[in-house]
């Protein structure tokens, strides 16, 4: 047998293998499925490499541990007031209105938790001030978990007083995506756990050498703060000098991230557990955490009804997108959405062309300023489309980096995930839908101020790109097929 033989029936073969993974262990998209097959066979060996590298899935393992590590919010609900079940939720207003969406809500595990005061960022420097002063005024425990934290002057300011805090005999964990902070040195958390605070690093790489992480593909991509139980964070801001406004190029840096003070924390602190029992291979009774006041006794802050909303690989059910599609395909008046990076599913742009075709007015934002120009070619290819489908599309004048989607007049959703297959599909996501007039109100303004520093573009700003630009948006936007 020659070696060409040979070679054409090893590449079969791992072909074949890799088949059989994707559609019986991985069940990837039939479109994904596609993609692969073709790159694995024009390029094989270098397609094999990304594959494992890109590609893969979670292995059953994993995914095994991160679902038993979870902590059941049932455990959690049956021992607290403030978070309502459902048959409880059918008694007030909001339930008469909003059926449909707290339902799929609620049976995506996020249950309804009324009572709440919230605050709306619209900037780092206005987040990153309040966060201290949370962190500084904790008595018990602060739960931390960024995918950025950096090293710099944003970075070293926090990790400061998280060490102060953690000396002070406050309970302090933090944890960290090793991707997004790939380029902060681990002896950096360490002040941190010599200071007697506790230090998780998500989805870590073989031996800790960071360029042998076969997870590369999939990132812990949540910003959650949660403090003595009962305050919390979530939303698009990191702890790093650029998301202060402090990058030369991507300025002005706009974002969005949302402060909880009520019974909506209890939903953030779950995901939190949820996350740091898997990293530390932690088995600690949900009980031991109901003592201890990781949940306390929920009071009345504000009218502000919340529900918080957790994705991410382990699970073949993209929860978020699900809830974004039910937002948008019920919407009665307006849908805006502002995202970095607009890489949608066909289930997602046939939610919005249903919605534009209804009479919705559907705004779409996003950044004039890119920071990845692959993926940004790609939305460009996305937002034609929705030109042509009548949909409103707005360029910001800088970079725009929040992800928050208003509908109507009393529904908003501040959170982690973009609009993108890879924050749907790929990443450990979160989003606070809330239910409010009045922040609604307040958001709405905020859009009309972005409104007021972008510009519309319509088929014609489409049309005048230049062949090359078209060339390799094609390109690019069938690279996102692979994922």
């Amino acid at each position: 047998m020659s070696w060409f033989t040979i070679l054409i029936t090893v590449i079969a073969s791992l072909n074949f293998f890799m088949l059989i993974v994707m559609v019986f262990l991985e069940k990837k998209k039939p479109q994904s499925i596609g993609a692969w097959i073709a790159l694995l066979t024009f390029l094989p060996i270098i397609g094999f490499l990304i594959y494992v590298i890109f590609g893969s899935g979670l292995s059953p393992h994993v995914r095994r541990m991160i679902k038993k590590k979870a902590i059941s919010e049932h455990d959690i609900i049956r021992n607290i007031d403030g978070i309502q079940t459902l048959e409880e939720a059918k008694t007030d207003g909001l339930y008469k209105a909003d059926r449909e969406l707290l339902t799929l809500c609620y049976n995506s595990g996020s249950y309804p938790c009324p009572g709440n005061s919230a605050k709306i960022y619209n900037s780092g420097k206005e987040k990153l001030a309040d966060l201290k002063k949370d962190i500084k005024n904790a008595k018990y425990s602060i739960n931390i978990e960024y995918y950025i934290f950096a090293n710099d002057k944003t970075g070293k300011e926090v990790m400061e007083l998280l060490c102060k805090r953690a000396r002070e005999g406050v309970d302090v964990k933090l944890i960290y995506d090793s991707i997004g902070c790939r380029k902060t040195p681990r002896r950096f958390f360490k002040r941190l756990t010599k200071a007697g605070g506790q230090v998780a690093e998500f989805f870590p790489p073989m031996f800790h050498i960071r360029a042998l992480n076969l997870k590369v593909n999939y990132r812990n991509h949540r910003k959650i703060v949660v403090i003595d139980g009962m305050v919390a964070y979530t939303g698009g801001i990191n702890i790093r000098d650029d998301h202060m406004g402090l990058h030369k190029r991507l300025t002005p840096w706009r974002d969005t991230a949302i402060r909880l003070e009520g019974s909506g924390a209890y939903a953030l602190q779950n995901i939190f557990l949820d996350d740091w029992r898997y990293c530390k291979k932690d088995n600690t009774p949900p009980s031991v955490y109901l003592e201890n006041g990781y949940f306390p006794k929920a009071q009345i802050y504000g009218d502000v009804t919340v529900q918080v909303l957790s994705s991410g690989p382990d699970s073949n059910i993209q929860k978020i997108k699900e809830v974004f599609v039910q937002l948008i395909t019920n919407a009665k008046s307006r849908v805006y959405i502002q995202t970095p990076y607009f890489v949608p599913d066909d289930v997602f742009i046939s939610a919005l062309r249903i919605a534009v075709k209804s009479g919705v007015d559907v705004r779409i934002m996003v950044p004039n300023i890119p920071d990845k120009r692959s993926v940004y070619l790609v939305t460009l290819s996305y937002l034609k489309e929705m030109a042509e489908a009548g949909i409103k599309v707005y360029l910001y004048n800088g970079f725009l980096h929040s992800k928050t989607i208003l509908v109507d007049d009393n529904k908003l959703s501040i959170g982690t995930c973009n609009t993108d297959n890879r924050s749907f599909g790929l990443n450990f996501e979160d989003t606070a839908l809330l239910y409010s007039t009045s922040l609604n109100a307040q958001y709405a303004e905020a859009f009309a101020k972005d409104i007021k520093k972008s510009y519309e573009v319509g088929e014609s700003y489409f049309k005048k790109k230049r062949w090359l630009t078209r060339f390799l948006q094609a390109i690019f936007r069938l690279l996102s097929a692979f994922f």
